[in-house]
Parts: structure tokens; sequence; C-alpha cells
């Protein structure tokens, strides 16, 4: 008449709760994007972001040591520059906002986190791609390398300690690689953006960095009905040298963060993306969910389905909740 099993035994305190729970999030793990625009006089907010700012070279070292302050394991940085040309030339500029502001944040912080850029062409390109274009429009593969492997190689010179690829571009990985050993950079590592749809929900971050595109990237970024694919993208990926992996979006691709996680041999990083992040901070503003606990429900799932490494915008506020 009654149940011999009963696993509610294990959920009748909050101190029994935390004895036998799973998954753990913890601050270290917590990567923080952040955005610096050149040209700023102050912080500016994202309409589409609620809480995100574009900051200034003062803001963003200041917002960076708060970061540090809390445990935040590391800072994921996105420059906004003044002028954009066809082939993102502000990128490898030695005086451009991202290598500037990457100098600054060196300096102010030395080791004492890991110092991570945006090795990508989309934020300094007038027409938005993440790569040079052919006379046709098309996105010129071979060609977009070349200028990956100078941007790599400024952004560590600048001060970034791992530099991350996210153009989804064939052999980046491995040319990047090459490009930082010649330049003497062997110590600097790559996050490879192995895994990057073509979602729908990258809307937000589009209008953080203003980017200039007029259509989409399917032609080099994934399609979302495609799990075995990913798998061999990861595979080339390691094969050609990556020291982390990275599945983007996050929350949306549960199921390929796990598959990854389970074959992969280097760390794993997911990025809960800006589409992510506005979706819920809409809902709780509405009232229609508990802020926090959607939060770290959401970073929970992350961790538990394999993620070694959460990129998130709310790393520092979590970091506190975390922390407390």
């Amino acid at each position: 008449m009654y149940p011999l099993h009963r696993p509610r035994r294990l959920r009748t305190t909050p101190a029994m709760r935390r004895l036998v729970s799973e998954t753990e999030v913890r601050p270290r793990q917590l990567v923080l994007p952040m955005f610096v625009k050149e040209g700023l006089a102050e912080p500016a907010g994202i309409s589409s972001m609620p809480g995100v700012l574009q900051h200034t070279r003062d803001s963003l070292r200041k917002a960076a040591v708060e970061a540090v302050q809390a445990g935040v394991g590391g800072i994921m940085l996105f420059g906004v520059p003044a002028e954009r040309d066809a082939v993102g030339s502000a990128g490898t500029d030695p005086d451009g906002i991202l290598n500037v502001a990457l100098n600054d944040l060196r300096a102010e912080l030395g080791d004492s986190t890991v110092l991570m850029s945006d090795c990508c062409l989309d934020e300094f390109t007038d027409h938005g791609h993440c790569g040079v274009l052919a006379a046709d429009g098309t996105v010129d593969n071979d060609a977009t390398l070349q200028a990956y492997g100078e941007l790599a190689v400024a952004q560590a010179r600048a001060g970034a300690h791992v530099v991350g690829p996210s153009g989804m571009m064939d052999g980046q990985t491995a040319f990047i690689r090459n490009a930082l050993d010649a330049a003497g950079f062997t110590d600097t590592g790559i996050l490879a953006y192995a895994v990057k749809y073509a979602s729908a929900f990258y809307g937000p971050f589009r209008d953080a960095v203003e980017s200039q595109l007029a259509g989409d990237r399917k032609t080099y970024q994934q399609d979302p009905a495609n799990a075995r694919e990913a798998m061999r993208e990861v595979r080339l990926d390691l094969a050609e040298g990556a020291d982390m992996v990275m599945v983007k979006p996050a929350l949306l691709y549960l199921d390929v963060l796990r598959a990854i996680a389970e074959v992969s041999d280097v760390p794993v990083a997911a990025y809960q993306i800006s589409g992510e992040y506005a979706m819920i901070e809409a809902a709780a503003a509405n009232g229609w969910i508990d802020r926090e606990r959607s939060i770290l429900e959401s970073l929970t799932s992350i961790r538990r389905a394999g993620a070694d490494i959460l990129l998130t915008y709310w790393a520092v506020e979590a970091a506190r909740w975390l922390d407390r």
C-alpha cells in the first residue's frame, strides 16, 4: 500500500538538498562579455539588453576590476569602432578600440583574470559579415583566414590571454595557431567557437556592436537543424589545436553541448547569448518569472549539460549570488 522507494527523503531540508546536489556553478566558471565603444564620453545603455552597457575605456577598466573582485573567471571583450571598412582594418590597428582596450585591461588586471578577445571581423566591417568578401559578395574563406591570423596576433600583442575566433571559417583554428606561434605567442590560447549556429537569437548583440549586417550568415554559421555537423566541427577544431571549444547559443542547444562534452578532451564553453539574456530579463520585468531563480536555473542547466565555462552577461551578479 505504500511506496518502497521514497526519493523525497533526499529533498526534505535545504541542508539535505545541498548535500546531494549533483551540479554546481561557481564564480570561477563564469566569463563576462563586455563591450567597449570608441569615442564615448560616458557609458551607454543597450535598449535590447537592459543592464548591459557599451563602455568607455575608463568605465570598462572599473567594471572589469569589479568583475574580478566578484570572482568572475574571465572577460570576453568586444570592440565597437567609430569607423568601419570592407576588410575590418580597425581590428588589426594597434590604436583600434579593441586593441587599446585590451592593453588597458592587461595593464590594470595583469594575470588576475583570463582576458579573452573576440577574434572576428564582423564588428569592424562596413558590411557586417565575419570575413572578407569576394567579388561576388560571398565570404572568401581563405582570404578571411589571413585576416584572422593578423587579428589574433594584434590581440595577443595587445594583451589577450586567449583569442576567440567566432567566424566559423574552415581551418581558422589551425591558421590562427600557426600565426600566433610564428609571432612568438606560443602561450596565447585559442577558444574555438567550434559550434556556432545561425540563430535568430543574436539580435540584441547586434545592437550592442552596432552591426552593419544586411542579410544573414547561413553560409558559414551552422544550420540549427544539424547536430552531427556540430560533432564534425568539434573534431576538426580539436585536431587543429584548439585549447577550448565553444557551443553558441547555449540554452537552445543543450543536447549538442552534452554530446560535445562527452567527447572533448579540452574544456568546453557555452555562450548564453544576448537573446537568451533578453528573454529572461523581459519576462522578469513583467513579473512573469522570478528573476534570480530563473537566471541561476538557466546557468545550472548549462553546467548540467556539460559546460566547464559559461559566458553570460549575468556573470558578476550571479557570482555575488553564488558566493553569499
